[in-house]
């Protein structure tokens, strides 16, 4: 799984001209899936996520964590996140999960994610032509991939 993970003043994700999910303060989280990725990786990864201390503290340090700050979260899927772009100029998608294969694994990390915070994390709708408007708050934005846990 590979993750791009935004702290947001607010996100909002549309489709066809209706807002799906908002947020205010939280994570923006735009997640890719490959046909390798387990419950092992949705496991670490939204453990991972719920406890990066990315929020000031009130010195103004980043300090705490989503859980430590009570903020919000928006899952989005984007296979893109698995583009290979070393040949050509055209990006490939072979390691991108298909759906029969990434829909479980994604709803699996969504459910693991609302499980450690304690309450409902949004959505935009797995494999629609989304808009994702964020305002990016820092900027902070915070790239992991679950084969390369550094």
């Amino acid at each position: 799984m590979r993750v791009v993970v935004q702290r947001v003043s607010r996100a909002i994700v549309t489709v066809d001209d209706k807002q799906i999910s908002a947020i205010e303060s939280g994570l923006l989280i735009f997640v890719g899936i490959e046909n390798s990725d387990t419950q092992e990786d949705v496991d670490w990864l939204s453990n991972k996520i719920v406890n990066l201390r990315i929020f000031n503290d009130d010195q103004g340090v980043m300090n705490n964590s989503l859980l430590d700050n009570k903020g919000d979260a928006i899952v989005v899927s984007q296979f893109t996140l698995h583009a290979a772009t070393k040949k050509g100029n055209r990006p490939s998608y072979i390691y991108a999960a298909r759906p029969e294969i990434a829909v479980p694994i994604y709803e699996a990390f969504v459910k693991a994610l609302e499980l450690k915070l304690g309450k409902k994390v949004s959505t935009g709708i797995f494999g629609a032509d989304m808009n994702v408007e964020l305002l990016n708050d820092g900027p902070v934005t915070i790239l992991m991939d679950t084969k390369n846990k550094e």
